[in-house]
């Protein structure tokens, strides 16, 4: 039975929990604290380091809106001049010694913070998955736990394959990211549905991409197993000094009917995208290292004129990223 890259990632952190005997998932904690518990007995604990996407390197930038934008949100990140961001670009699994080009690695990240001009803040989180291997946090918990059950002395059919069976989408989701030439070179999606809402109220439901301006570029999977094993986070930072990395903002828009409450379920190619702005890369922070560790990402830190949907994703990986963040500090 053909299994998703993120689950293959999944072994073989589990492989390594076993060689290190890391502790078992706590039995009675909420749905994030058992995803990050489990996360942390398939990926091994690292002091300051995320439970997943552990390796990463931080960016900055900024965010030049289009008049597009401004047409269907009144969000004032579109109604003004361009704005500062934080960005933080990472490679999947809680393994913060990962090989860049190891097939473990993907789905690669892109986190964001948006500096908007009345001094808050509005984060998105983007990856290079096309779709989500599950609709709902106690779903993706309990992949993580077929993992952790499925050994390679498991008896088969093993947790995993039973979980596969009924989730399609997790034996396929994986396959739809793959290892680029640069991190500037990788197109991210967002995988979860928000809702723009224009100065008339009108509501938009509609998924982040964020396309290279450059294009897109992939490496053939042994070509990328071949690279040096921290190649795409050393690259970026002589690359952004040479000349900055340009991302074109796009939101793709839904139809009556589309589903905004299942990450599992792609829009079809054929919705409408609206160009929301430019995202300009221009240099890698000095000592990305320390800044990364005060950088919290929550999906649902928007601001007026962008909402959440019904995503039940969104919610899952807020209270995640929050349990995470907290045990960083520990």
């Amino acid at each position: 039975m053909t299994v998703s890259r993120y689950a293959q990632a999944v072994v073989a952190g589990f492989t390594l929990a076993l060689a290190t005997g890391l502790p078992t998932m706590a039995q009675d904690a909420s749905t994030a604290e058992q995803t990050i518990d489990v996360m942390n007995t398939l990926f091994g604990k690292h002091a300051g380091k995320r439970a997943n996407h552990a390796k990463g390197v931080v960016a900055e930038g900024s965010f030049t809106p289009s008049p597009e934008a401004a047409k269907i949100s009144k969000a004032s990140l579109f109604q003004g001049p361009a704005v500062p961001v934080t960005i933080r670009f990472s490679d999947a699994t809680g393994v913060p010694t990962i090989s860049d080009g190891a097939a473990n690695a993907n789905p690669h990240g892109m986190a964001l913070k948006f500096k908007l001009s009345d001094g808050a803040e509005m984060d998105v989180v983007v990856n290079a998955l096309a779709y989500f291997p599950v609709a709902t946090g106690e779903e993706f918990r309990d992949l993580l736990k077929a993992v952790s059950e499925s050994g390679p002395n498991a008896q088969k059919p093993t947790a995993l394959e039973r979980f596969v069976a009924t989730h399609p989408a997790a034996a396929t989701a994986g396959k739809t990211a793959k290892t680029p030439s640069s991190l500037a070179r990788q197109t991210y999606n967002g995988v979860n549905a928000f809702i723009l809402v224009d100065k008339d109220g009108q509501r938009q439901p509609f998924r982040f991409k964020f396309v290279p301006v450059e294009g897109e570029e992939i490496l053939p999977a042994d070509e990328a197993a071949k690279r040096d094993p921290n190649f795409l986070m050393d690259e970026i930072g002589p690359r952004l000094a040479k000349e900055p990395a340009r991302f074109r903002v796009l939101a793709q828009l839904a139809e009556a009917g589309d589903p905004t409450n299942d990450a599992t379920k792609p829009w079809p190619d054929s919705r409408k995208t609206v160009e929301l702005g430019t995202l300009t890369v221009t240099k890698a922070v000095p000592n990305s290292a320390e800044a990364e560790k005060a950088l919290l990402f929550m999906p649902n830190a928007l601001t007026d004129g962008i909402e959440v949907s019904d995503d039940p994703l969104i919610d899952a990986r807020v209270q995640a990223y929050a349990v995470s963040f907290g045990r960083r500090s520990q």
